[in-house]
């Protein structure tokens, strides 16, 4: 694995982005939490070949909404599956793999997932599986940031290599479930 480790400490980005929408600083310094590069290599080592694993390491309570922090795994694929998140707003970090991400505002057939599925629940918020209309397309790889505003329809149309990306999610609503250290 390549881009973690070597000393470095992954912090939630709570304290950051706390502080960046207005939390007062009091409230910030109470919901700081630490992801140790240790915890984090190990999550990534831990994602089953073959499929897709999305592994939730924190959630946490900041304020005025939810931040989290997990590690997704997506092996290779020329096939485009999307997902719409209707609250959460979604950052990755690609640790390691390349791939083809497909964004559009628009989504045919959208299918809700089950609001009282474990997926929704612990994972998304209100989310919907469906077929990307229009779109744009762009290559991602080792060391890119991806922004992906709630409501942004998202999926990778090729994986060429198998691809392994942090997500840092922002759950304005409070609707998924807080997960604490281990």
């Amino acid at each position: 694995m390549k881009g973690v480790g070597g000393g470095i400490t992954v912090v939630a980005v709570a304290a950051t982005c706390v502080l960046a929408v207005g939390v007062p600083a009091a409230t910030a310094q109470a919901v700081v939490a630490r992801v140790g590069a240790d915890e984090l290599v190990a999550t990534i080592e831990a994602a089953p070949p073959g499929r897709v694993s999305d592994q939730q390491i924190r959630m946490i309570d900041a304020g005025d909404m939810n931040l989290g922090v997990g590690v997704v795994h997506r092996p290779p694929t020329t096939t485009l599956s999307a997902i719409q998140h209707h609250k959460q707003a979604e950052i990755y970090r690609v640790v390691e793999g390349r791939g083809i991400l497909v964004t559009s505002r628009q989504m045919a057939d959208p299918r809700e997932l089950d609001p009282e599925g474990a997926t929704v629940k612990t994972l998304t918020g209100p989310s919907a599986f469906g077929t990307i209309e229009g779109g744009t397309s762009q290559p991602v790889g080792p060391g890119d940031i991806v922004f992906i505003p709630a409501g942004t329809a998202h999926g990778f149309s090729e994986i060429t290599d198998a691809i392994t990306y942090i997500v840092y999610r922002i759950d304005p609503d409070k609707l998924v479930a807080l997960k604490a250290g281990s």
